[in-house]
């Protein structure tokens, strides 16, 4: 490849982590230059220049052509093209053509790569991945939340609508569920930790593009309720999307989940995850078992000289001690009124939160106008 080829193509890579970088959830540098391999894995250059084009509110192709200055033909198959590889989301209505959103990296097309997995680009993630992500930033708005399995739920007074799993999925009408992208990687790496693999649930919309896409395949609501006993059996920690009526559940455990391991790596897990609940211990009653220590993802329990030992600093309220505790010594509290986080009301205010809490708030702004004002060209003929 002559020089100024190769600079070009440099160019448009690093045109598009800066773009990555303005998305909500960011794409932060590294001194490594790793997550710049990711890129080049992952896009080709013809992809990369167009993803800089699109936008967090879903366009057909007509817009996208116009503004990336392409033909309405080739930015169509592009765009399908990088759909089916996981890099883009995707709407099909009935009669309409088909839009499509950006991603960001994580939560976004990081997890679009779930079956798509090689072992260079899973030992480049698991790198970038250990560094990816603000635990402040976390803080002030999540992508997602800690929620009790359901049976550690039957004690406690208080649980709003989106807090129960069940009461979640039952509320569905379309359900997909997919690989976890996180235990293929580290089972491709040879860390496998032997927690079941289809754990990664999908509703509504969402559903049905990884069905589209191939990602995942379709359930019943039986299936969908069979997942979360599933989960519970397996200890893994229920993270739905941070809004009220979530799109996903994710089923984590604290060895292999990103998401989950960043909550972990912090010394006060507690004051990162969002979660209304907390766990209480009776140790009158305790027989130190170690049964609540071993399914702890979160190492918030220990057992010291026959009784378990708790650290409320590291309990998400996930529950998981608690429905397998035999002697009934440990049972979720609800957090004080003033310890409660704040749910938004649906994604897109969690991602423009998420934004705010970033200082990128101009650019969700700066995406819609452009969106809007090529959506009135196509429109007109221009």
């Amino acid at each position: 490849m002559p020089p100024q080829d190769s600079d070009k193509t440099q160019a448009i890579y690093e045109h598009l982590a800066q773009y990555l970088d303005s998305l909500p959830g960011g794409f932060p540098r590294t001194a490594s230059g790793v997550e710049m391999r990711i890129l080049g894995r992952m896009f080709t250059p013809q992809e990369a220049a167009l993803m800089v084009h699109l936008t967090l509110l879903p366009e057909d192709a007509r817009a996208i052509a116009r503004r990336a200055g392409l033909s309405l033909e080739e930015t169509a198959q592009r765009l399908e093209q990088m759909n089916q590889k996981g890099l883009l989301f995707s709407i099909a209505e009935e009669g309409k053509p088909m839009r499509y959103l950006t991603q960001q990296f994580a939560i976004g097309f990081w997890e679009g790569q779930v079956n798509r997995l090689d072992p260079d680009l899973a030992r480049d993630c698991e790198e970038y991945l250990r560094t990816y992500g603000d635990p402040e930033t976390w803080r002030k708005m999540p992508q997602l939340r800690t929620i009790p399995v359901g049976a550690s739920l039957q004690s406690t007074a208080t649980v709003l609508p989106y807090e129960a799993a069940e009461a979640i999925v039952r509320r569905q009408t379309k359900f997909a569920v997919a690989n976890c992208v996180c235990r293929q990687e580290h089972r491709l790496l040879g860390h496998d930790c032997g927690k079941p693999m289809e754990t990664c649930l999908a509703f509504g919309g969402v559903a049905e593009h990884y069905l589209r896409v191939g990602r995942g395949r379709d359930i019943t609501l039986e299936e969908a309720l069979g997942l979360l006993h599933q989960a519970e059996a397996a200890g893994l920690v229920l993270q739905p999307t941070n809004d009220r009526d979530p799109v996903a559940i994710c089923m984590c455990c604290g060895c292999c989940c990103a998401a989950l391991g960043l909550i972990k790596r912090h010394e006060h897990p507690a004051s990162v995850a969002s979660s209304p609940f907390i766990v209480h211990h009776t140790p009158e009653t305790c027989i130190g078992c170690g049964t609540c220590e071993d399914r702890c993802q979160m190492d918030a329990i220990r057992v010291d000289d026959g009784t378990a030992i708790l650290n409320p600093d590291r309990c998400i309220g996930c529950g998981l001690c608690v429905t397998t505790c035999p002697s009934q010594s440990l049972h979720l509290e609800r957090k004080p009124e003033s310890n409660q986080p704040y749910v938004p009301h649906s994604m897109a205010e969690a991602y423009i939160r998420l934004s705010l809490a970033r200082g990128k708030g101009g650019k969700l702004i700066e995406m819609a106008v452009r969106s809007g004002v090529d959506w009135l060209l196509t429109r007109r003929g221009s």
